[in-house]
């Protein structure tokens, strides 16, 4: 993500669903005004989710998700089948695409339950009426159901209105971090520079905490972790003391030793988990690490698929800390991006990243679907905090949350 992009997190997501050829791209390319999908007359085109970040007018930024056909076919066509419905984890709204001239079927009315199920808000568009006769020409007089034409435009205007009204409201029951400071408070940013650090830029979380701080009209300082004693005794010297030190959580115990007591200190991971909302989940998860044995599956998680380095924080860090930590051999498994398995009761536990690339109904719908299976799930700074011994300092900014913390 570049820095004068909104991060796919925070955009709405908007979701295309139908049979194959039911005019998906169609429909997409109409409503956006730009080719975004390819369209073909040959069935099955879209093989898998499109993902296309764009900004749609009244909604502002927006995440159009082009899914494939629910009616494919075949063992592929299962697989592909099966992708399409992953996408409902992550969509705020709905858009159900059905060819007018064949109305709809089993697969449309199975797809609304899942709508309903997951208490999403869902649009059925009842495309290509131009090839109906007598064909009607306004919106329907059901709220979430439209009439229009791809190919001559009509009731486009209509449907992006529709699809506007179903802004999901802000569900975020708390900033990243504005809470937290006051107007001009000094807030120390840790940001260690090593060789899995990104080339030329910070990472999501970097920024996201940096943009929050600036709206809350606050003063964010960005150093090192090499650097913080030395800049910590300098202000100090000039008797000024920082509201909050945030730091990688890679760089947890470094850290602490190095920011004394008086000053408050937390993780971007746990201000990402408050965040989501899935601090006291993850917070009793962590319990898990005290019970490991021999042989117990590990799932580490994480939403995106950067290139991992030979010292990757998910596949090498973790389970060396985790070895290390309870003396113990467990048995680890990793996903990333969009995949995540619907049945973890084989797992011991889980641990997620931060969730920054993740909206919020996906990182949700993962924590839910650890605590409906009873399987303990936490994340990555949270872990790093209970490793290093300073899980209830890192939680300094949240002392509700402190009192979880035997």
């Amino acid at each position: 993500m570049g820095m004068n992009q909104t991060p796919a997190s925070e955009r709405v997501h908007i979701s295309f669903f139908g049979k194959r050829n039911a005019g998906k791209s169609s429909v997409i390319n109409a409503v956006t005004g730009q080719n975004l999908a390819i369209v073909s007359s040959v069935k099955g085109t879209t093989t898998d989710p499109v993902y296309k970040t764009m900004e749609l007018l009244p909604l502002g930024p927006v995440m159009v998700i082009d899914t494939p056909g629910i009616d494919d076919e075949g063992e592929l066509g299962s697989l592909r089948v099966r992708k399409s419905y992953q996408v409902l984890n992550k969509t705020d709204i709905a858009v159900l695409i059905v060819d007018s001239t064949a109305g709809k079927g089993p697969q449309e009315e199975a797809l609304i339950q899942k709508f309903q199920a997951k208490g999403i808000p869902y649009l059925i568009v009842y495309n290509k009426i131009d090839l109906l006769p007598g064909a009607p020409e306004k919106v329907c007089p059901e709220d979430n159901v439209i009439y229009v034409s791809a190919a001559s435009g009509t009731n486009i205007y209509e449907l992006k209105e529709k699809i506007a009204s179903l802004k999901p409201e802000d569900t975020h029951k708390y900033p990243l971090i504005a809470d937290l400071i006051n107007p001009m408070d000094l807030v120390i940013l840790v940001v260690p520079i090593d060789k899995a650090a990104p080339k030329g830029r910070l990472i999501l979380p970097q920024q996201q905490t940096i943009r929050d701080i600036l709206e809350r009209g606050a003063l964010s300082l960005v150093v090192r972790d090499t650097e913080l004693k030395a800049t910590l005794d300098k202000f100090r010297a000039q008797g000024i003391l920082p509201r909050l030190v945030v730091t990688d959580s890679q760089a947890f115990a470094r850290v602490s030793g190095d920011t004394p007591e008086d000053i408050t200190l937390t993780s971007f991971s746990i201000l990402f988990s408050r965040y989501k909302g899935e601090l006291e989940a993850q917070l009793q998860g962590v319990s898990a690490l005290s019970s490991i044995k021999d042989g117990d599956r590990i799932l580490i998680a994480e939403g995106c698929t950067h290139h991992r380095q030979c010292d990757d924080i998910g596949t090498y860090k973790i389970p060396k800390w985790i070895r290390e930590y309870t003396g113990k051999n467990p048995v680890f498994e990793f996903t990333s991006g969009t995949e995540f398995p619907d049945d973890v009761t084989s797992y011991k536990m889980v641990i997620h990243c931060g969730g920054c690339m993740l909206n919020e109904r996906e990182m949700k719908y993962r924590i839910s679907c650890c605590q409906d299976q009873n399987v303990p799930v936490t994340n990555y700074g949270i872990l790093i905090a209970r490793i290093t011994g300073i899980l209830k300092r890192s939680l300094g900014p949240f002392p509700e949350m402190q009192k979880l913390i035997p």
